[in-house]
Order: structure tokens, then C-alpha cells, then sequence
């Protein structure tokens, strides 16, 4: 027991689906700092930790690790049946329910903006808009995970054939 306990907290470390979920996360999030630089003209750090945003790091996740499990277990199995639909609902909502929660939040705050100050709900906080994603996005997202995954499997493979 004590011994599959520490054999699976080292092969953490070398999880080729979960690494290739984290990295592709990882840039994705990079990427929004300069995305949100570019559209703002403005270095906006917080998006290294935010939702929503250029390019949908929900979908560089998912995509990612379902391609991962893809090439490493292969396409017919079902694990990969799993990830797949599971991916496809991450993306599916991203574009969905949280973009257009994201447009409501907006309105939201534009009607509080506009009420008088004397109104109790005047001082509110405003809510988060930037919550879902366009398909755009969610597409580059899903380009980027995908990509990541295939790049850590052939790096994989060149270790693998090395040692």
C-alpha cells in the first residue's frame, strides 16, 4: 500500500495528460497578458489568474488533455469517450451560459451606473463581465491545447526512444 502510494505521487510528475492540461493552461493564460495588451493598450497582470479573455484557457485545458489521452491511450477506448464529451461541454458553456451571464453582468452595471446616488443599490459592487468567451476564442483555446498536447507527445516519444 505504502509503496503504490509513493509510486503514484511520483508519477504525477510525469502524467503526460495531466502536464499537457497544465501547460497548455499555463500559456493560454501567458497569452491573455498580451491579448489584453494589445485590445487595451494596457499591461493587465490579473489576467495571468482571470477567466474569459483571448485565448479560452477553459478550452486549451480540456483540449489538451483529451488529445493527451487520445494519443496515449488511444481514440476507441472509454476514457477518451469520457474526456472528449467532457470537453465538449467546457467549451459549450464557455460559449454559452458564462458569455452570455458576462453580457447580462454589463447591462447590469450600466442600469446601477446609471441610478441615483441616493438609491441603496447605487454603491453596489459592479459584477465581473468578463466571464464566458466568443467562439473565436474558445476555438483558439481548443487550437492551442491541441497543439500543446501533440508538441508533449512527440517530445515524450524522442525521450522514451532516447533511454
Amino acid at each position: 500500500m505504502v509503496e503504490a502510494a509513493a509510486s503514484s505521487s511520483s508519477s504525477i510528475f510525469t502524467n503526460y495528460p495531466l502536464l499537457s492540461a497544465l501547460v497548455a493552461f499555463s500559456i493560454a493564460q501567458f497569452i491573455k497578458v498580451f491579448t489584453s495588451w494589445y485590445k487595451e493598450r494596457r499591461w493587465d497582470f490579473k489576467q495571468l489568474l482571470g477567466s474569459g479573455g483571448m485565448p479560452s484557457s477553459h478550452s486549451a485545458t480540456v483540449t489538451a488533455i483529451a488529445t493527451a489521452v487520445g494519443f496515449q491511450e488511444g481514440i476507441g477506448g472509454s476514457l477518451f469517450a469520457i474526456v472528449l464529451v467532457l470537453a465538449c461541454v467546457v467549451m459549450y458553456d464557455a460559449t454559452g451560459v458564462r458569455l452570455h451571464a458576462g453580457r447580462q453582468a454589463e447591462v447590469l452595471n450600466q442600469i446601477v451606473y446609471e441610478l441615483p446616488a441616493e438609491h441603496p443599490l447605487a454603491e453596489s459592487r459592479p459584477l465581473r463581465e468578463l466571464l464566458g468567451h466568443t467562439p473565436l476564442q474558445v476555438v483558439a483555446g481548443g487550437l492551442l491545447g491541441i497543439v500543446t498536447a501533440s508538441m508533449g507527445y512527440v517530445i515524450t516519444l524522442t525521450i522514451s526512444h532516447t533511454t
